[in-house]
């Protein structure tokens, strides 16, 4: 059993539960199961962004593609869709886990802001600089009367001009703690408390421009431990299994919040053939224990291309885990293997990891690196996502500040080290 030193604290379910053999949990199996219940093996083929969402994860949003990757990949989703759902409230993008912004389906909106921050970090840090909360208050409620009686959305100059003096500057010292004026913490809470809504300026969720607009959403009703228990829930089921630490991580508690968490949904500590070695066991739902031991491997390719900043990388920050133990000491990989995150988007196999790529609008085509060589089917798919890049999103941008002068670096060393492995193989 794992010697885990907080999650072995946790009390035990009331009704055992039949663990699969630890040595019958290997890396390659588990990658392969993290597949399945990402929903990339096929089955959610035909659902829509709010199932996808429900099965697999909200979907990162910071200024780049990965939720329309993220839709496209697991359902065929198209951009024009995607816009037209958030268009239409049925997803939107919204600060939840850790305070951090996702794409979420509507019927997670209001228990999940719950989990955004409330804003009370940038009032401490406000505070500091002579701002009390009495005075954002007061500008809240100047935000939100501004935003009714405007024709439209407002994007934050406009309100800021809109506003006057009751935006205060914080000169240089608020530029040292982030904080150049007070509006960016008042839209801050009132996103948080969802009566206003940001925006896409152009109706598109990989351009980081938005504007604001009313938007009154009824509370969830639920206390803080429910909406903590809600989300472990979640995102067991999301991730098949993951460890204390990597729980602990995503949903930002702190390791009190996290044991009573996992206690309040019964999960399941499940030993791995890694844990014998050192590594931590998975913490599962009880019904995914029996679901894992019955499990069985996909025979063929299932190739798909990936964001770096997919829920099957980011949920764990485990992409590491997902190459194979001979692809680890690749020169060409750098320290990748030692890395939580990727530095290029994935392209994988059943959960492996298979090799990396980049798009190159320049000449609108996918830039790829495959560690062992292409098969007919990694070939298809590269061209698959090359044409969907090329008709829906014309640039395939990993975060706001991404261009593709910022990423010719990272294109110009895949396509070396593409080279260098026809070269190797033809030797």
């Amino acid at each position: 059993m794992s010697t885990h030193p907080v999650a072995t604290q946790l009390p035990s379910v009331e009704e055992p539960v039949n663990l699969p053999e630890p040595q019958s949990l290997t890396p390659e199996r588990l990658r392969a199961w993290a597949w399945h219940r990402q929903g990339l093996d096929g089955s959610l083929a035909g659902c829509t962004a709010e199932q996808v969402f429900a099965r697999a994860g909200w979907a990162r949003s910071v200024g780049g593609a990965n939720p329309y990757l993220t839709l496209f990949a697991r359902a065929g989703i198209r951009r024009e869709q995607v816009d037209t759902d958030v268009l239409a409230h049925r997803v939107l993008e919204l600060p939840v886990a850790r305070g951090c912004t996702y794409v979420v389906g509507r019927a997670d909106f209001a228990w999940a802001l719950k989990l955004g921050k409330d804003g009370a970090e940038a009032i401490r840090v406000l505070g500091r600089l002579g701002v009390d909360r009495g005075e954002i208050t007061l500008l809240e409620e100047q935000v939100l009367h501004v935003l009714t009686e405007a024709e439209g959305p407002m994007d934050p100059r406009q309100l800021k001009d809109e506003l006057g003096d009751s935006v205060r500057n914080l000169g240089e010292e608020g530029k040292k703690k982030g904080a150049t004026t007070t509006l960016p913490t008042a839209l801050g809470i009132l996103q948080a408390q969802g009566r206003i809504r940001r925006v896409p300026a152009n109706g598109r969720l990989d351009q980081q421009r938005y504007a604001y607009e009313p938007w009154g959403l009824a509370p969830s009703g639920i206390d803080d431990d429910a909406v903590r228990t809600e989300l472990i829930r979640r995102y067991l089921g999301w991730t098949g299994g993951a460890t204390f630490k990597q729980s602990q991580w995503f949903t930002g508690f702190t390791v009190a919040q996290t044991k009573a968490a996992l206690a309040a949904v019964a999960a399941v500590e499940v030993p791995t053939a890694l844990t014998e070695a050192g590594g931590d066991a998975l913490w599962m739902l009880p019904e995914d224990v029996g679901r894992l031991a019955a499990f069985e491997e996909p025979a063929g390719e299932q190739i798909q291309l990936l964001a770096g900043t997919d829920s099957l990388f980011l949920l764990r920050r485990n992409a590491a885990d997902l190459l194979a133990e001979e692809d680890r000491d690749k020169p060409a990989l750098g320290s990748l293997a030692l890395q939580a995150d990727l530095p290029d988007h994935p392209i994988l196999d059943r959960g492996r990891i298979i090799g990396l790529w980049q798009y190159d609008p320049a000449k609108e085509r996918i830039v790829p690196w495959l560690f062992h060589g292409p098969t007919p089917a990694v070939t298809q798919r590269i061209a698959e996502v090359e044409a969907w890049i090329r008709e829906d999103l014309g640039d395939f941008r990993a975060f706001s500040l991404d261009s593709p002068a910022s990423r010719q670096k990272r294109i110009d060393g895949l396509a070396a080290s593409a080279a260098s492995s026809i070269a190797g193989t033809a030797g």
